[in-house]
């Protein structure tokens, strides 16, 4: 196998800033524009020509992007101006393997120059290993990305079928029950923050779940970015949330829900509806109510935050349909849900894979015959 070569990034590639455009500027259209958080906008017109690659050069510095249209780098990233031979492809996944947060120049606000990352030693493999590295890496995301869209697809069919029998053609015959009448409604807790003790990253301990965490998962939750302690929850007397049960955050960001897959915890932005022997519905109707509930006509709207509290979620009025609808409701969604969550699961283990070979195929420890 072929040797790889000792460099400069800026052999590489080169880097160039990208443009300043406000959202008052943007004209809506078809070429993304890419800020150093992400794609949060299109405009009519773009700067670069696609494939291309930007990371953040200001406020959120590192994170790499590919695009594969034509696309307006913000003023806030630096783009691949030159890819000096190279794969756009393959390039976008070795990038990612740098740590550009820890070259800071900036005095308030995080900023990184161009200048010094250019200087940064490496090494690069020839063009053929790079188009099999990259083979390896795009399927294994490419698989990522349909089962996202698969699910997208899935939940959204549930959503319309929720629609259409419960709101479009909803029999007037049906009962109404608030929802602490057919559900018992906890909220969850947050020790106090200064005492790091009760706060962990250690898998072995509680899963914490945070509103970002009820964004980040899908329908299913499944990880976390906090755990607590177990002498946490006896402390602070933290509700502890059973599999299976529905969420949902009611401040900051209100209406994101998700059901449980295992044993977990929440902070007091979050509410969990435990069944009881009232429950008459199922967690996959409960999770399609609150889905589709209008939440912005109970709330306060600020310039900060917009809340509801409590004693609303526990006042909302549900609609409870007849024994024999609801059950043919409840056999006809349950098999996108269950879609749902093994696709979850999937794309985990997919995850996992990429984010394992992807260092080790960048330093060369694992090399693909080419």
């Amino acid at each position: 196998m072929s040797e790889w070569k000792e460099c400069k990034l800026g052999d590489i590639v080169t880097f160039q800033r990208g443009f300043d455009i406000t959202k008052k500027e943007q004209v809506h259209g078809i070429y993304p524009v890419v800020s150093s958080s992400g794609v949060k906008s299109h405009h009519k017109s773009a700067k670069v020509k696609g494939p291309g690659i930007t990371i953040g050069r200001k406020g959120t510095l590192g994170t790499v992007f590919y695009l594969k249209t034509d696309f307006w780098p913000h003023d806030t990233t630096l783009w691949v101006k030159d890819f000096h031979g190279n794969l756009p492809s393959f390039i976008y996944y070795f990038l990612k393997e740098f740590h550009f947060e820890l070259f800071d120049v900036g005095s308030s606000n995080p900023t990184l120059n161009r200048n010094h990352i250019h200087l940064l030693a490496t090494s690069l493999p020839p063009l053929p290993e790079q188009r099999a590295i990259a083979s390896v890496l795009s399927s294994l995301d490419d698989k990522i990305d349909l089962l996202h869209r698969q699910n997208k697809t899935l939940e959204a069919m549930a959503e319309t079928l929720f629609r259409q029998w419960f709101v479009e053609e909803a029999d007037e015959g049906w009962g109404e029950k608030k929802l602490k009448e057919v559900t018992d409604i906890a909220i969850g807790r947050t020790p106090p923050r200064k005492e790091l003790q009760w706060f962990s990253t250690n898998t072995k301990d509680i899963k914490w779940i945070s509103i970002k965490d009820l964004g980040n998962d899908g329908a299913f939750i499944h990880t976390t970015s906090e755990y607590l302690t177990k002498e946490a929850v006896e402390t602070f007397n933290i509700p502890v949330i059973h599999k299976d049960t529905v969420l949902l955050s009611f401040k900051m960001t209100v209406g994101r829900v998700a059901i449980t897959t295992d044993e977990m915890l929440s902070n007091e932005a979050i509410a969990h509806f435990k069944f009881n022997s009232k429950t008459p519905f199922s967690k996959e109707y409960l999770f399609l109510f609150l889905k589709n509930y209008k939440y912005e006509t109970l709330g306060s709207t600020s310039s900060i935050v917009t809340s509801i509290n409590s004693t609303m979620i526990k006042e909302l009025v549900i609609s409870i349909p007849d024994i024999d609808t609801m059950a043919n409701f409840n056999n006809c969604v349950k098999s996108y849900f269950d879609k749902i969550e093994a696709n979850q699961s999937q794309i985990r283990t997919l995850e996992k894979l990429r984010d394992t070979l992807l260092p080790k195929l960048m330093n060369g420890k694992v090399r693909i015959k080419v």
